[in-house]
Formats: structure tokens, sequence, C-alpha cells
């Protein structure tokens, strides 16, 4: 098969590979998630990293693809079950980006984006009249951590909250203590299939609870968790690239490095910070 720039080549591609790509075949829309959330962000990386080569073009347009890929997928799935298809969901677009530009299709008279914003709301504002609205509604959907701490932030509005610091020292310590019941005692190592699927979803429950009340305690000191996370993330890359490369200037790989020796140059990483 030869790739094409049709976008309807592209929909009967994903159709095949629902057929004939066991993978592909077996993917439901929850199964699905995860891979969206990824795609999103390595195209904000790229976009990030973007510093004009051919290369960093290339890796922005792989994954623009990759996004579309998504939606591609999601879409197939839906026209599968029967509920609607990429084209519904194209036109539902268009349609929806000609009600909410009335300024350039309707002629009225917006000058400036502060303006257009403005506008954009008030029609998004008609859209969802209909719709029940609750204090949570407004909380706008985005990664876990920051979605978890303005929905804290909002629920405090109404006096649902901690009224101090130990509150949440409290929680956290009584959901950890609810976590370690679940956890496998003894020497466990984690194999796949070690656990069944309720242990699973035993521990998945606990654990998001601890995460939850981990965000309130950093939204009570004053703390974007988000950012706090992401600061841990740049911290383990930075000092894991040092322990890589002191076993380069060695001669040696993770493979033949005992965990002693990988912990000691860990170390050194973390003096070199201070």
């Amino acid at each position: 098969m030869t790739p094409t720039d049709q976008f309807s080549d592209l929909v009967a591609l994903m159709a095949r590979l629902r057929t004939d790509c066991p993978w592909d075949a077996k993917q439901t829309n929850h199964s699905l998630q995860k891979y969206a959330i990824e795609e999103v962000f390595e195209l904000i990386g790229a976009i990030q990293a973007d510093d004009g080569t051919p290369l960093a073009t290339d890796d922005i347009k792989g994954e623009l693809g990759d996004v579309l890929l998504q939606v591609i997928f999601h879409a197939q799935l839906y026209g599968e079950q029967g509920r609607f298809t990429i084209s519904d969901v194209i036109h539902a677009l268009q349609e929806k980006l000609i009600r909410r530009h009335p300024h350039v299709f309707d002629k009225e008279n917006l000058t400036t984006d502060a303006d257009v914003k403005r506008r954009w709301d008030e029609i998004k504002a008609l859209e969802n009249a209909g719709r029940p609205k609750q204090l949570l509604s407004d909380v706008k959907a985005g990664t876990a951590l920051n979605q978890a701490q303005n929905l804290q932030k909002h629920a405090a509005k109404v006096g649902f909250d901690w009224g101090s610091l130990q509150g949440v020292l409290d929680k956290l310590h009584e959901e950890l203590g609810e976590l370690t019941a679940e956890l496998p005692t003894g020497d466990f190592a984690y194999q796949s299939g070690a656990l069944n699927q309720e242990q699973q979803a035993k521990i998945a429950d606990e654990l998001g609870d601890v995460l939850f009340v981990l965000t309130n305690l950093a939204r009570h000191v004053g703390v974007d968790s988000e950012l706090a996370l992401q600061g841990a993330i740049s911290k383990f890359r930075r000092r894991f690239a040092f322990v890589e490369q002191k076993l380069l200037e060695q001669g040696k790989d993770f493979t033949d490095t005992s965990l002693a020796q990988m912990d000691s140059y860990w170390e050194m990483a973390k003096t070199n910070e201070k």
C-alpha cells in the first residue's frame, strides 16, 4: 500500500488496520485514552524544541500525525458502534467554528482579540445554557494534577476544605495507610500476572486517593503540583543522564553495573547540584 495525502485514504487505512492488525483490532476507546494524552504532550514537546531545522520540522509533522491518528482511531471505533463517523466529527467542528466566529461570517464588528474571546465565551455559554450547571462544571480538563488542584480550589470556595494544613496531613496518613493495606507483603517483585485485576484495581483506587491528597497538600502551601512534578521529572532526567555519562566514561553500561555503583553516581549527581 502506498501512502497518499488524501484524508479518505487515511480513514480507509485505519479501517483496514482494525481488521488486519491484532493490536489495533483489540483496542477500545478506553484503552486508547493514555495514548491520546501521550501524543498531545509529545506534540507540545516537539513544538517547544523547534529550532527551525529540517529535523525539528519532521518531528513536529510526525507528532501532529500521531495526534491526528488518535482522532481517526476514536472516530473509527465509534463508527463501528454505530454512533457517529469521522464525517460527523468534521461537520460538527465546522458548525461550531462558524457559530463561534460571527465577526467573520455574520459581520459582527469585533476588532480585538479580547473582543473575540469575550464573544466566544458568550456563545459557548449560550450553547451550554440547557445543560445542568454545577459548581465544578467550569473546571477545564487538563493534566490530572492540574485538574485535581483546580477542582479542590473550586470546592474550597464554598467551604469544602480542611481548615488547616494538619487536616491535610492527617488525611494523607490515612490514605497512605489504606494504600499500604492493599499492597502485596513480603519480598514482592512485580511481574506481569503477579497481581490479578481486582488487586490492581484496588491499588489503583487507593493510589489515586493518595495522589489527590498530595495535590491538596500542594495547594495548601501555595505550590503548583504540576510544576512540582515537572521539576522532579527534570531532576530525575538530569541525574540519570549523569549516571549514564559516568558509566560511559568507564566503558561500561547498565548491564554490567551494580545498583550500588549506580546509586553512588546518583549521590554524586545530587552533590554536584548543591
